[in-house]
């Protein structure tokens, strides 16, 4: 094993995300008394929320094909100059890739053409698509929204504060816990050791953040390893070291005394997280193929795949960490489209594709295990944009369509009811951005029924679901 020194910024980094781990054993006390469902819980489950951050063009993402729709949609997308974001119709080159849904809805419908990985998901039943969810107090009219006759989520509209509130229900400057941290606090006693079961491989996360148990959070590499506190960061003696002072001191202060627990601690969840991870590669989770981006024709690595290929390792871990349920987050930015959609969403889609792709065939045999059916991916996104073109590109809008990925899935089908394409509908708060239709509370509560929280729970982690007679949307399998 490599005996090389970690930087002291690099160690100072990773002590303080391992340090976040650290719980108290109150904490775990009131963990102890979660549901029966969770204390019973003798199988594995994970949920993946994969963000896409900065607003995806749901409308360039899923496409009506039936006439009307898709004349509305040429209309309204091709400007007739090179600024134009429509995409080719169905059967020319490089267009739209067509889908046959279970729920047609009396319609047709079609992926953007860089989704094609994931039309064969959609196809073979391992993925389904949620139309038009979004942020959502209670059930909301197009007239009620007008005239601000019923509560609405704050700030819409706004990038932190809707990113906030999807993963929250709260604005950015209020926001402290997420639905994904909550699902972990309420399933604790599923897992004999919570230390990795909130785990980000793309920074601190709100979704993750519980009130008992804090976030892990890995990069997509193996994390460093500490393994030597008596050689010296600052080629002094061992005596001078930092870290074997800390460690090693006999403290009467309190908050120094803390401290040293709380760096210990961080080591020991180090030392056991990189014993228990897999490799990388060969002998271990395979790396992702190369990823070639579509517009420019050059192959490279896609950060998402990167990002998935380190939650696969660590779901391979599961057992060796003393884990029954994990939540973790992933990340793809750059989706604020306003001018060049075409180029950008381009690359994004092949990006987003590719990646889910790769994700699928590890959960297909991770480590000679199919674990499809207890692993659900979800595809979550600031707001959707506007139908009308800007330009060359689309603002800020409020519902969109979303992706779940996984074999518990009740896959190739659409749930909720596609909107009418085009504005001035009864869905359109300006310029064809929509109306959510469904709820994040109601996509969210459906996947968390399926992770094994009871009716009650769900309505502490989601307390708006109680305004939605729906309150499971169905697209999951018990």
């Amino acid at each position: 094993m490599s005996k090389q020194v970690p930087s002291r910024r690099k160690f100072l980094g990773t002590v303080a995300a391992l340090a976040g781990t650290s719980v108290s054993p109150f904490a775990i006390n009131l963990a102890a008394m979660s549901s029966a469902a969770a204390e019973n819980a003798s199988d594995y489950k994970a949920v993946v929320c994969l963000f896409m951050a900065g607003g995806n063009d749901h409308f360039n993402t899923v496409l009506p094909t039936d006439s009307a729709s898709w004349n509305e949609y040429q209309r309204l997308r091709n400007t007739g100059n090179t600024g134009s974001i429509a995409l080719p119709g169905l059967g020319a080159s490089g267009g739209v890739l067509p889908i046959s849904p279970v729920n047609a809805q009396g319609r047709s419908f079609a992926l953007h053409p860089n989704l094609a990985p994931l039309k064969s998901l959609f196809d073979s039943g391992s993925a389904a698509i949620v139309a038009n969810v979004g942020t959502l107090v209670q059930p909301t009219t197009l007239s009620q929204y007008k005239t601000r006759a019923v509560a609405l989520p704050p700030k819409l509209f706004s990038h932190n504060d809707q990113q906030a509130v999807w993963q929250s229900m709260q604005t950015e400057s209020s926001a402290s816990v997420g639905w994904g941290g909550r699902m972990i606090d309420m399933l604790a006693a599923a897992n004999s050791n919570s230390t990795f079961a909130s785990v980000s491989s793309a920074g601190r996360a709100l979704f993750l953040s519980g009130r008992s148990f804090n976030q892990m959070q890995v990069g997509s590499a193996t994390p460093p390893v500490i393994n030597s506190l008596t050689v010296p960061l600052y080629n002094s003696s061992s005596l001078n070291n930092p870290m074997t002072a800390i460690t090693a001191g006999d403290y009467t202060d309190p908050m120094m005394k803390e401290h040293a627990n709380v760096v210990k601690s961080a080591i020991a969840a180090q030392a056991q997280l990189a014993a228990a991870l897999p490799a990388a590669g060969a002998g271990g989770v395979p790396n992702p193929s190369a990823y070639v981006n579509p517009v420019t024709g050059q192959s490279g690595v896609n950060p998402l795949a990167q990002q998935l290929q380190m939650v696969a390792r660590l779901i391979a871990g599961r057992n060796a960490l003393g884990l029954r349920r994990q939540v973790f987050f992933v990340t793809l930015g750059g989706f604020d489209t306003h001018s060049g959609q075409v180029a950008k969403q381009a690359d994004l889609m092949a990006r987003l594709a590719h990646g889910m792709a790769y994700f699928n065939d590890m959960m297909t045999s991770l480590q000679g295990t199919d674990m499809r059916k207890q692993v659900t991916l979800f595809t979550a996104s600031d707001f959707g944009r506007t139908f009308a073109s800007n330009g060359d590109g689309t603002d800020h809008g409020w519902g969109s369509h979303h992706f779940v990925m996984g074999g518990a899935v009740k896959g190739n089908d659409i749930y909720g009811t596609m909107p009418v394409s085009g504005v001035g509908h009864q869905l359109d708060v300006g310029s064809g951005a929509l109306l959510p239709s469904i709820s994040v509370d109601q996509y969210g509560a459906t996947i968390a029924s399926w992770f094994g929280l009871s009716a009650s729970q769900i309505a502490d982690v989601f307390p708006n679901i109680v305004n939605f007679s729906t309150r499971n949307l169905g697209f999951m399998n018990a």
